[in-house]
């Protein structure tokens, strides 16, 4: 080796130290001149808040998600039944097991009336299919919210009054607009109430609003008993064939699972979200309440800019 290459190592082995000591140090200047402080105590609620929130959202979406991914099954259980009610009274009739002509017409009667239920049954889907492809065009404007809740309250007081259930309206600030499809925006409260109600044994449903401060939302809410909302329906219906949906033939309509799966796609095609909030502890002992949650785009009326 001449003294050219261990003037180079030399130097290499220098540069190696240098660095080292810059690296070492590093770490203990910037905690000298400026120290990590511990976490006051002050700062925990909010950190520990945040972090609550967070797992919740991750549920949420999570469980809407597989919620809204048995669409098709569940489209499928929903035209099922109704449709083997059908051949049942057909197939009474073709085996001759009428005692006589009237009743094989009664028969014939029911299955035709049931026929009507399940198109009714089949409009009211594809007209939601249609609604989220864009083939029924919303009108979307500027609604007042007090206006849109006052109402909704209006055509389901009664519904709740004919099961001696409380149904509370909080007034909403009757400056606050929505952007929003009315008919359509009055139509989903007006299905998830009564989807409640039918649902309840005893409780009360409160309706109430609120702006959301970091966002450009309003929140419609729903208090209602935790049994009341169809969370316990199962979502893979493929694997469910042994405990099929229970659905009155004699009313053939929707079950509560699908009415929530359509509202929630609904207010998804208005630019608003449909959320299931956890379930707390009511006024009343012993009765766990849940939130149905519908935020909706706030906007500003031009009368309000000029």
């Amino acid at each position: 080796m001449n003294w050219s290459n261990w003037i180079y190592l030399g130097a290499g082995i220098a540069l190696g130290v240098i660095f080292r000591q810059l690296f070492v140090r590093a770490p203990n200047v910037s905690s000298s001149s400026s120290p990590v402080a511990p976490l006051d105590q002050q700062d925990m609620p909010p950190i520990s808040q945040q972090l609550q929130q967070t797992q919740l959202a991750y549920f949420m979406a999570r469980e809407m998600s597989q919620f809204k991914g048995g669409f098709l099954a569940r489209t499928t259980h929903e035209l099922r039944s109704p449709l083997s009610g059908l051949i049942g009274l057909h197939q009474l009739i073709l085996s001759d097991l009428c005692e006589d002509p009237a009743e094989e017409r009664e028969f014939i009667a029911q299955a035709y009336e049931r026929t009507l239920k399940l198109l009714k049954l089949m409009d009211e889907i594809l007209s939601v299919a249609r609604t989220e492809h864009g083939t029924n065009k919303l009108d979307i404007q500027p609604r007042s919210l007090a206006q849109v809740l006052e109402e909704v309250h209006k055509l389901t007081y009664m519904l709740a009054a004919n099961r001696n259930l409380p149904l509370e309206l909080l007034p909403a600030d009757p400056e606050i607009y929505v952007l929003t499809d009315y008919l359509w925006l009055r139509q989903i409260l007006i299905s998830l109430i009564d989807t409640a109600i039918n649902q309840m044994e005893e409780g009360s449903i409160c309706i109430s609003s609120s702006t959301a401060p970091t966002s450009n939302f309003v929140n419609i809410w729903l208090d209602v008993p935790t049994d009341a909302i169809p969370w316990s329906e199962p979502i893979d219906l493929i694997k469910s064939e042994d405990q099929p949906l229970q659905i009155d033939q004699g009313k053939a309509a929707l079950s509560p699972g699908m009415r929530l799966l359509i509202n929630q796609t609904l207010v998804e095609v208005m630019g608003g979200k449909l959320e299931i909030l956890p379930s707390t502890i009511a006024k009343e002992p012993h009765q766990e309440i849940s939130r149905l949650q519908i935020s909706m785009p706030l906007v500003i009326p031009e009368a309000e800019l000029q």
